[in-house]
């Protein structure tokens, strides 16, 4: 698998122009708002969307003005999306560092989230583009439809893999899905291409998803997040829902009642997982992924820069692969 430095080597400069618009970005004057947003950027993570819009343009065109303006208004409502994230699910930890409700308390942390939606949409209207400015505020709408489809599962007593993928389609896909469709249209693909870009980018997503579930069944200190936290809050994911609807043992049957609940203890959660892994959730689960990394293989087959799409099935595989 190679890594991201590998992925991102052919734009390599872009990506560095594009990190250095976001640290002027996340800047202020005014002395709490700049030490919280000097906080966000210490955690910037590995800057995954702006790295997809920007290899998704180079494929079709070079990149220019609006490529740039793109992949901030995105990857800055992904940083909204987590700090808002964090309070929800009240998550003192956010990759390795402490959530910024956690250092700076709830109210702050929903303001700062605001604060970077607002940013996020006005690198939008930088772009002078309609389109990008309405799927840009259709995200915020349908990311905010998933995290309560989220909370509308822990209340049902049946999660269907079907409802999963919606809510990760939502939550998670469409940002991803974004990256690859305004990446194309930024720099004038053609409505052919917009829509294989924004396909690319959906199972993208999914697979990012799913393994990121994936991650919660196992003691991985490189995630920056508890192991079973998920579970925790009375999630249920991909592993778990495939074993349940496979399954008619009615103690585990029961355990699940109690996650979702919310009074599972954390001896019957570890007993839920080990049965979890035990009968193929985390198998089935890695053949999913298999299945939707195959199908952008086949987009990718269209992709006429070679170094690019080299660089995107690298990506896809560093997706389904990476350890945290």
């Amino acid at each position: 698998m190679a890594e991201l430095h590998q992925i991102s080597f052919p734009i390599e400069k872009e990506l560095s122009q594009c990190v250095e618009l976001y640290d002027k970005v996340l800047s202020h004057e005014d002395d709490l708002l700049g030490t919280i947003l000097e906080h966000v950027r210490s955690r910037k993570g590995k800057m995954m969307r702006p790295i997809l819009v920007l290899l998704t343009a180079k494929e079709f065109a070079p990149v220019n003005e609006v490529t740039y303006n793109v992949a901030l208004a995105l990857e800055l409502f992904h940083n909204a999306s987590l700090l808002h994230d964090d309070v929800v699910d009240e998550s003192d930890e956010r990759r390795g560092l402490k959530s910024v409700n956690a250092k700076f308390g709830n109210k702050l942390a929903v303001l700062v989230g605001d604060y970077l939606l607002s940013l996020a949409l006005q690198q939008s209207v930088k772009t002078g583009k309609m389109p990008i400015v309405n799927r840009i505020s259709e995200l915020g709408i349908l990311l905010s439809e998933g995290e309560v489809k989220q909370q509308a599962n822990i209340r049902n007593k049946v999660v269907s893999e079907e409802a999963y993928y919606e809510v990760i389609r939502n939550k998670t896909a469409e940002l991803f899905s974004a990256c690859g469709e305004l990446g194309a249209f930024s720099v004038g693909a053609s409505a052919d291409n917009v829509k294989k870009a924004k396909r690319l980018g959906e199972i993208i997503g999914m697979c990012f998803q799913i393994r990121d579930d994936i991650f919660d069944y196992y003691d991985n200190t490189k995630i920056g997040k508890p192991t079973g936290n998920d579970m925790l809050e009375g999630k249920l994911t991909l592993p778990a829902v495939f074993v349940l609807n496979n399954s008619d043992n009615a103690h585990y049957h029961d355990i699940a009642r109690k996650v979702k609940e919310g009074s599972a203890t954390a001896d019957e959660i570890s007993d839920f997982i080990e049965f979890i892994k035990a009968n193929g959730g985390i198998s089935y689960a890695y053949e999913v992924m298999d299945k939707f990394r195959s199908e952008a293989y086949d987009i990718l087959e269209s992709y006429r820069n070679e170094t690019v799409k080299n660089a995107i099935r690298g990506y896809v595989d560093f997706v389904v692969s990476r350890d945290k």
